[in-house]
């Protein structure tokens, strides 16, 4: 990505950083997109569209490709952009899609507690809470099983149990 292009992802950072609320989490500043009225949702969206743009790599075009099987699997979805990161909620955080030199690591907030049959789960295997998967360059997406995955997750996050 160009210079100019990284200065217009910045822009839009930064504009969104302003309508945005400050939140400290573990110590660490999140910046987290207002949720009410669509111009939240929309300034998420467009700096995931702006993420997946500056990646120009596979990096991008498997975030993109992730968060289409999130709509799918999803279509109640909220997008939202927390930590530097794309996140999708819905009545709860589902997951974030952050991506790194070597992967895109997709982590389910409440990953343990779900069941994957399918084995998709391969990093964060150690954690009480959280479950990752990370997605290498050529590498498969069981699209049915991930679908089936973050369907899972919704329903944990719209259970009773979750609500209290």
């Amino acid at each position: 990505m160009s210079e100019t292009g990284r200065g217009v992802a910045r822009d839009i950072a930064e504009k969104t950083a302003m309508k945005a609320k400050k939140k400290s989490s573990g110590g660490k500043q999140a910046t987290i997109v207002k949720k009410s009225g669509s111009q939240g949702v929309e300034s998420a969206s467009r700096l995931i569209d702006a993420r997946i743009e500056e990646l120009g790599d596979w990096r991008g075009e498997m975030l993109s490709r992730l968060r289409a099987l999130i709509k799918q699997a999803d279509p109640e979805v909220v997008e939202e952009w927390k930590w530097r990161t794309p996140v999708w909620s819905h009545d709860g955080l589902i997951c974030t899609g952050e991506t790194y030199k070597n992967v895109v690591k997709m982590t389910f907030a409440k990953g343990a507690s779900l069941d994957d049959p399918s084995g998709l789960f391969n990093s964060s295997l150690e954690g009480r809470v959280r479950r990752a998967i990370d997605f290498r360059e050529g590498g498969t997406v069981n699209e049915k099983a991930l679908k089936t995955l973050i369907r899972a997750a919704v329903v944990l996050n719209t259970s009773p149990a979750s609500q209290g």
